[in-house]
């Protein structure tokens, strides 16, 4: 009786620690914020799970050369869950937008490739 009442309880523990580092993982919102570039494209992709993925391309300076300050590129890769988002984003590529995202630790493959999921468009110009 006593063997098994300890099996149960380091069943249980195993189980809700588990969950815990699941839901940590792939649900918790790590960071929120807004990227703004020029939209490069957005596709609907997949094998199994079809998901929208993005790209921006954001310009900037970098500082750390040793020469002279030059221009360079940040390439922000970013996936979408909402399709009404992404059908907006499609009819945009090639323009500049400013799109708020939600920053997970893992992706998982039905929400899309990347840990960076855009949830809204802010602007477009």
């Amino acid at each position: 009786m006593k063997k098994g009442r300890i099996i149960a309880i380091a069943s249980a523990v195993t189980v809700i620690v588990l969950a815990f580092f699941v839901f940590f993982r792939f649900y918790f919102v790590f960071g929120e914020g807004v990227k703004a570039g020029e939209l490069n494209f957005v596709v609907y992709k997949g094998y199994i799970f079809k998901t929208y993925e993005g790209k921006v391309i954001q310009a900037g300076f970098n500082s750390k050369s040793k020469t002279a300050t030059a221009i360079q590129s940040y390439e922000f890769e970013f996936s979408i869950t909402d399709p009404e988002v992404a059908d907006s984003l499609m009819r945009c590529s090639g323009k500049t937008v400013e799109l708020h995202y939600k920053e997970y630790l893992g992706s998982l493959p039905w929400r899309g490739q990347q840990k960076y999921i855009v949830d809204r468009i802010l602007a477009v110009r």
